[in-house]
């Protein structure tokens, strides 16, 4: 049976990871912005209706939180897509 540490060189052999995210996972962060943020006023809206009757503003606000989370998820699949074709948009 190996020990562990006879086994440290086989696993740490990859590229050492220093608990950053990387340019590439920023850039892809700051593109889903937009929708990461109508997720959270969505969920602010469903959150404030948990313990009580939705009211007609409640109502509202919830209605509008759910189309701006479709239309930045929108906007992000398009952007993804444009992105994703070769030869960029036509």
């Amino acid at each position: 049976m190996k020990s562990i540490a006879a086994l440290q060189a086989a696993v740490t052999a990859a590229a050492p990871f220093d608990g950053e995210p990387s340019d590439a996972e920023l850039d892809a962060i700051d593109r889903e912005m937009p929708a990461i943020l109508a997720d959270v006023v969505l969920l602010d809206a469903q959150i404030m209706t948990i313990d009580r009757t939705p009211t007609e503003l409640d109502e509202r606000r919830i209605r509008r939180a759910r189309r701006r989370v479709l239309a930045a998820r929108r906007e992000l699949a398009n952007r993804s897509a444009v992105v994703s074709l070769p030869g960029g948009a036509a």
